[in-house]
Formats: structure tokens, C-alpha cells, sequence
């Protein structure tokens, strides 16, 4: 890495003609300049330059080892352009992950307007219900539900999921009236088998009264929308988030059991793998997803 230096001081001190001019620029002295040169020199064991009380000029080994110092130097200032771009303007590939009940229409919404405002960047989406490794997927940023004990990743709560139970109407017809929580015993329950989570459900009252059911399932599915479409099949109850079903709860297909009766919002959360900075991508990204969750 000395060497490097030096090939750049020495590359610095060409172009600007001097030691003093070069010194200015890299914020040196001239003599610590001219020191770094000759540790360049005795270290190739070539002299580079011809030192006169008015100017410098190069030896012929010395020109030609300017053009490659010239390169490196100007590889290195592309690269810092390019982590300064990194840093202030969202470019590059940007990997989110997020659970399969997210996928369609407010992923999109979020998303979208960044994509058509920033031509340089580019999206690769991620849909589990399971949790990925972020490092090893190389994931930017994860859309998360429920608590999170991971040390290792920064989890930025931005809202609430609200729980409902839910059934369809057709299920609903083949079993007596539900009206409070003893009447969920002995149903068939459609579950989510990745998060053990669900297979105990506490329930809040009107009055602030306290229920706990074990529920055992018919059906487990490690993906939401297809524990979704058992229900709108009438195949049984299940737990559902109150934003992605608006739309079947809004046309009948679905009702809510017990709108009487709460459970546990689960927490949402964005997610990111622990680093000193984040890279504008990601920070403009954060704010679209934040701002589109909050407001629903």
C-alpha cells in the first residue's frame, strides 16, 4: 500500500511540475514529497526524475513509469467518484427481501417512483415467509413482521400489523354461530408453519378480559397466500393481516370472527445487515417503503 502512495505522489508531482505544486495539492510539505519520491526510487532502484535548481523533468524510465502511476491514480479517483455516487445518489443493484404477503400492488407503489426518478438503479425482490441470511443473499434491506432478536441487523419499527381471524362465508354456514372465543375450539385451523407463534392464541376483550386458546392445524402452509386462498376456500379459520385483506373482507368473501376481540399486533419492521453508513440506495429505499407502510 506505501508503494501505491508513492506511485501516486510521484504521478501528483509529474503533473503539476513541482514539489512545492504537488505538496499543495496533497497537503504535504514539499520535503516529506521529495522523501516519499526517493523511497520510490530506492525501492525500484531507478531514477525517476532529474532534479535542477529550476525544475524537474523525467529520466526515460521515468516517463514510462509515469503512464502506469497516471492509470493507477486514475483508477483510484474512479473509484472514489464512484463510492461518492454509491454514497449520495441511489445507483446500482438494490436487494430487498420481504415476506410473500407484501408481493404485488404496495411493493410496487413504494418502489416504482424511485426506479422511474433514478435510471442507474436496478431491483432484484425476494418474497419468503421464512427468514433469509441478509449476509449471505446479500439482501440491502428486508421487510420484517414480528420481533426481531438478531443483533447482528438494525431493525427499524415503522407500524403495526392488526391480526384478524378469519373465515369464509361458506365455512362459517357449516358450523354453529361463533360469538366468543370458546366457540374457536374444535375448528379447522389453516396455519402459518413457519412462525410457532400461531399455534397459541391470545385474545383481548371488549371489557379487557383475557383468553388463551391452543389451537391445533388442519393445514399448514409456509406461505400466507396460500393459507389465504384454503380460507376463501371455506376449508377452515385462519389468522390473516387486516391490510392485505381489506379488499375480500370489503366483498364478503371473508369475514372477521370476532371483531369484538383483539390479538397481539405483530411489529413491522425494515431491516438492515449493521454497517457504519448506508448507501443512498438504501436510504431512499427506507423512505419510500416507510412512508407507503405508515400510510396504510
Amino acid at each position: 500500500m506505501e508503494q501505491l502512495k508513492r506511485m501516486a505522489i510521484f504521478a501528483t508531482v509529474v503533473e503539476r511540475g513541482s514539489m512545492v505544486a504537488a505538496a499543495e495539492v496533497l497537503g504535504m510539505t514539499p520535503s516529506a514529497v521529495s522523501q516519499q519520491i526517493r523511497k520510490l526510487e530506492d525501492g525500484t532502484q531507478v531514477s525517476l526524475l532529474h532534479r535542477t535548481t529550476r525544475k524537474l523533468t523525467l529520466t526515460e524510465a521515468g516517463a514510462t513509469f509515469y503512464q502506469s502511476c497516471a492509470q493507477v491514480l486514475a483508477l483510484a479517483q474512479e473509484a472514489e467518484q464512484r463510492l461518492a455516487e454509491l454514497r449520495d445518489a441511489p445507483v446500482g443493484e438494490l436487494r430487498i427481501a420481504a415476506p410473500v404477503g407484501f408481493a404485488g400492488g404496495p411493493i410496487c407503489a413504494a418502489l416504482a417512483p424511485l426506479l422511474q426518478a433514478h435510471g442507474g438503479l436496478s431491483l432484484q425482490l425476494f418474497f419468503h415467509d421464512e427468514p433469509i441470511d441478509m449476509v449471505e443473499q446479500r439482501i440491502d434491506l428486508a421487510i420484517r413482521v414480528g420481533s426481531q432478536p438478531d443483533s447482528s441487523l438494525v431493525a427499524r419499527h415503522i407500524g403495526d400489523a392488526r391480526m384478524l381471524l378469519c373465515a369464509a362465508p361458506s365455512y362459517l354456514a357449516r358450523r354453529a354461530p361463533i360469538g366468543r372465543p370458546a366457540d374457536l375450539v374444535g375448528l379447522d385451523w389453516l396455519t402459518l408453519n413457519t412462525d410457532a407463534r400461531f399455534n397459541t392464541l391470545s385474545l383481548q376483550g371488549p371489557a379487557g378480559e383475557q383468553e388463551k386458546l391452543r389451537i391445533e392445524s388442519r393445514v399448514g402452509c409456509n406461505n400466507i397466500l396460500a393459507v389465504r386462498q384454503f380460507t376463501l376456500a371455506g376449508m377452515g379459520v385462519s389468522l390473516q393481516p387486516a391490510h392485505e385483506v381489506r379488499a375480500e373482507l370489503a366483498a364478503g368473501s371473508l369475514r372477521d370472527l370476532l371483531p369484538g376481540w383483539h390479538l397481539p399486533s405483530l411489529g413491522i419492521y425494515l431491516v438492515t445487515p449493521r454497517r457504519d453508513a448506508q448507501p443512498a440506495k438504501v436510504r431512499y429505499a427506507i423512505e419510500a417503503l416507510r412512508q407507503l407502510l405508515l400510510r396504510d
